[in-house]
Formats: structure tokens, C-alpha cells, sequence
């Protein structure tokens, strides 16, 4: 039994294909079926049932996969110690970020980081929060930057920052008039929404649903950005809120129907997450230490109360 042929049996898991699986894996279909064949003889059972369509794993080859994922991630470890100790930053790295943060975070960090550590390949991709958990989950991300806490056991998160909320008020809304706005002034029914999936969205109701009750069915109007919501509060069709960062590039105009609230204002934590596994640490630390450092000059440290991004049950 090898590492690479533990390898080629996750990769034909996930692809449900040899074919698929063996692109994948840079060799030939040929190869690839024959090493599968030589470790189930080697094992004496089959660990895929070639007569589905598309292969499926049988019992005993869900436990293998099982098994296969925390062998390989042991054996990557291996390289990690070695990169560690040779103070090695560098080679490919898998990270998702959530699309409530991907436009304001990235552009802010991004060039500093690959300046600093030239040697790390950065794949970023922008997920909601559930595609993060399912990718990490399946190795297929190295590590996510999300809004926490997720209280998944299986993830580990370490806090970059906390970002107040925000609300963006229209001239012709009930609350125009107020310089600083509470909790208690927030009404649902005429606040606009990202829609559903986003983790922000589920924040803001949270913070709306702590005073009130309200059922999905009264909620106007929907977005899936928060650059659209800012346009349709500038229709008049209800307020918003927004997270800090949002606020830094509006206009002058805009800016004046930016309301803060009085303390503790509302905020979401924003964390880097990860396997518990821990693998490319030294890759994360060296993220977490630039965005950090970075987002220091942007939010300064106030009284804030971190609401929840978890849905309501």
C-alpha cells in the first residue's frame, strides 16, 4: 500500500470517474485502474462498485476513504515539518473568502502578502459560508477567511477583526433624522436583505429577530450584494446595513446617510478558519499576521457586541 495510491482512490471518490480521477491525478486511466486493482487484491475486498453509473464506493471502501484522507493529511504533515524547520514559506495555498468580505479585505492585504511571501501561490476563491465548511471538510480548501463563530468541531478559527455594522439611511426613511441609531430602532420590514445563503444576511436578522419576531414572508426585497442594496436604499425602498469596510470607498453624498450606532454597536467577527488537522500553518500564520497587521490602520479596536452569522433554528 502507497501514499499515491491512497491518493488516486480519494481523487476517484470525489470524481465518481477513473478517467476524471486519473486527469486529476496527472497519470494515465490505464495507471491509475491498475494500482486501484493491485491495493484492493493487496486488501482483498473492492473498495468501488464499477457496475454503478457513476462509480460508487461500497461499505467497506466508505471506511477506506475515511481512513485514506487521514493518512494523506498525516503524510503532508511530513513536508510541513520540513518547511517549518527550514523556514520555508511557500508553494500552493487554497483559500476561500466569504462575498460579503472578497471586495473590501482582498484588495486591502493581497499585494502586501504576495510582496512579503513571493514564494506562495495563492488560489482564492470567493464561497458562502457552507461551500467553506464542505471544502475544508474535504480537503479541498487549505483555509477560509468567514465571519464567525461557526462551532464546527472540526474547524479552527482564529480572529483577524471585528467590523461594526453600519446603517445606510435613506433621506426619505423615519430614522433620517437620527445621528447615531440603536438596536431597538431596526425593523424588518423596511430593511433591505442580502439574500438568502449569505452569512451577513443571517446577521442582521439575528440582531432584528433579538427584539422582535418576524417571519420570512414580510421581507420586501432581496439582493445578492451589498452594493445593489446601497442602490435601492438610494431608490427609497428601504434602509440597509452595511459592514465597516463597505463604508470607506462611498462618495460624499454617500456618506451622509451612513449611521452609526451607539455602544456597543453590533459587528461581526471575521476569522481565518482551518482543518483541526493543521496543515501549511506556517502559511495561515503568515496570513493572519499581514491581514491583521493591515486592518489595524483601518478599524480601531471599540465597544462592539459580536452578533452571530449562524441561522436562527
Amino acid at each position: 500500500m502507497t501514499i499515491t495510491q491512497l491518493k488516486y482512490v480519494l481523487a476517484i471518490a470525489e470524481h465518481k470517474n477513473f478517467t476524471k480521477a486519473a486527469e486529476k491525478c496527472f497519470v494515465t486511466q490505464p495507471t491509475l485502474s491498475t494500482q486501484i486493482q493491485k491495493l484492493e487484491d493487496q486488501l482483498d475486498v473492492q473498495i468501488f462498485d464499477r457496475s454503478k453509473k457513476p462509480i460508487e464506493l461500497t461499505d467497506v471502501g466508505r471506511k477506506i476513504v475515511q481512513q485514506a484522507k487521514n493518512i494523506v493529511d498525516e503524510s503532508e504533515r511530513i513536508q510541513d515539518i520540513v518547511d517549518q524547520q527550514k523556514g520555508f514559506i511557500g508553494g500552493e495555498f487554497r483559500i476561500g473568502i466569504i462575498p460579503t468580505v472578497m471586495p473590501t479585505l482582498l484588495p486591502m492585504f493581497l499585494k502586501n502578502f504576495i510582496k512579503k511571501y513571493p514564494k506562495v501561490k495563492l488560489k482564492i476563491e470567493e464561497l458562502t459560508t457552507e461551500e467553506i465548511i464542505t471544502r475544508i471538510m474535504d480537503g479541498h480548501l487549505d483555509a477560509a477567511i468567514a465571519a464567525t463563530p461557526l462551532e464546527h468541531e472540526s474547524i479552527k478559527e482564529r480572529v483577524l477583526y471585528f467590523e461594526p455594522f453600519v446603517g445606510y439611511i435613506p433621506n426619505d426613511h423615519r430614522l433620517k433624522n437620527k445621528k447615531k441609531i440603536d438596536v431597538s430602532d431596526l425593523d424588518l420590514n423596511d430593511m433591505l436583505l442580502l439574500e438568502d445563503g449569505h452569512c451577513f444576511r443571517d446577521g442582521v436578522i439575528n440582531l432584528c429577530k433579538a427584539l422582535k419576531s418576524h417571519d420570512d414572508d414580510q421581507f420586501q426585497l432581496e439582493s445578492g450584494s451589498i452594493e445593489t442594496l446601497v442602490k435601492l436604499s438610494n431608490e427609497g425602498l428601504g434602509m440597509t446595513l452595511l459592514p465597516y469596510l463597505n463604508t470607506l470607498d462611498l462618495n460624499e453624498k454617500m456618506s451622509t446617510m451612513l449611521h452609526h450606532f451607539n455602544d456597543p454597536s453590533p459587528a461581526r467577527e471575521v476569522s481565518i478558519i482551518y482543518h483541526k488537522n493543521e496543515l501549511k500553518m506556517q502559511i495561515i500564520d503568515a496570513l493572519h499576521n499581514v491581514i491583521s497587521g493591515v486592518i489595524r490602520g483601518a478599524i480601531a479596536f471599540q465597544n462592539v457586541e459580536i452578533i452571530s452569522p449562524l441561522p436562527k433554528k
